[in-house]
Formats: structure tokens, C-alpha cells, sequence
């Protein structure tokens, strides 16, 4: 079965098209319009082992917020999609990345229930049109649209560049040991019988 996915979010601020195969090598073709937001979905791309297609258009003139959000809405909507009935997959996934002097954790559970801890204290930057404040809602978009449990942590870290890439190369490495199907996994990986 092919687990890929696509979504499109038009609205009066922005134009989303997501394509996601969660069965790839990594590859990843990517443009926000936002420097360093496009350098993170690649990486997280290739430590999550997807392959990946994002085209945004946005009111940039008026800051990142709005790309940067409805990114991550319609990702997390191609992911769920992608994910279908989510049978036979891990489920659990979790990560603990070291990145120079930030270490970065992350868990996630494919539960169908969405929820966000992100505990990434952050002073606010603006690095390459990435305010660094955006790295919740573009998680809490992703949690909510692909039903995702998402706890992020940083455990130490001051480079807030060093900072926000740790992070998405955790959950990266986390949302890879989640999704990977498992074998001895025959149905869907819960007592109640669906996700």
C-alpha cells in the first residue's frame, strides 16, 4: 500500500501544496519563500526519511506567521492522509539529539490525538525571515491537522538557530520510529482498535 499523501490550503494570506511520501529516501523539494523555514523542512525531511514537496506563496510583506502556520496545517493534513488507518506502523517514536551545544528531545505517539508540548525556550530572533516564535504554531498546526501527540524539549541550548534546528531534527529522527511499519504489527496498534 502507498503511503503518501497530498493537501492544498488556499486562503486570503496564503497558497499551500503539499506532497508527502512517507516510504521515501529523504528528498525533499522545497519553497516558502522563508530561508531557514525551507532549510528546516529539508533536514527534517531527510532525518525522517520522507520525501517531501512543499510550494508556499504568502503575504511575506506582513512577516512569516501566516506561511509558516498554514505549512504546518497542510503538511499535517497530507501526513494524515498519508498515514491512513495507521495500521501496522510503530506507533511510538522518540528521539534524544545532540546538536553542538543544544541536546533536543522529542516524542511522539500516532494517537489521533492532538497535542503539543513544545518546551523550546526561545528569545525572539528573526533568522532568515523565520521568527523564532514560529516554531510552535508550525508544530501546533502539524499536531492538530495530522493527529499527532507531540512533546519537544530542549535540554540545553543557547544559539537560537542551533536551537530551532536541534528541534526539528528531533522530531524528525522521533516522527521516523513512529511511522516505520513494524511487521509484527497486523492491525492497528491499540487495545481500542483505531487511531
Amino acid at each position: 500500500m502507498s503511503r503518501t499523501g497530498a493537501s492544498q490550503r488556499v486562503t486570503g494570506e496564503t497558497d499551500v501544496q503539499v506532497r508527502v511520501n512517507l516510504d521515501g529516501s529523504g528528498t525533499a523539494d522545497v519553497s516558502t519563500g522563508v530561508g531557514f523555514f525551507d532549510h528546516m523542512l529539508s533536514l527534517m525531511a531527510h532525518h525522517a526519511l520522507i520525501d517531501l514537496e512543499i510550494t508556499a506563496r504568502g503575504d511575506l510583506d506582513t512577516g512569516s506567521h501566516h506561511t509558516v502556520e498554514d505549512v504546518g496545517i497542510t503538511l499535517g493534513q497530507a501526513l494524515d492522509t498519508a498515514l491512513g488507518d495507521r495500521t501496522g506502523i510503530e506507533r511510538y517514536g522518540a528521539a534524544l539529539v545532540p546538536m553542538d551545544e543544544c541536546l533536543g528531545q522529542a516524542a511522539i505517539d500516532v494517537s489521533g490525538r492532538p497535542f503539543l508540548v513544545c518546551d523550546v525556550p526561545l528569545p525572539y530572533a528573526n533568522i532568515g525571515g523565520f521568527e523564532t516564535d514560529l516554531l510552535e504554531e508550525f508544530l501546533r498546526g502539524l499536531s492538530s491537522n495530522a493527529r499527532l501527540t507531540i512533546h519537544l524539549r530542549m535540554l540545553s541550548g543557547s544559539n537560537p538557530h542551533h536551537v530551532i534546528e536541534c528541534g526539528f531534527k528531533a522530531f524528525a529522527r522521533a516522527l521516523r520510529a513512529a511511522i516505520a511499519p513494524n511487521p509484527r504489527v497486523t492491525g492497528i496498534p491499540s487495545t481500542k482498535g483505531s487511531l
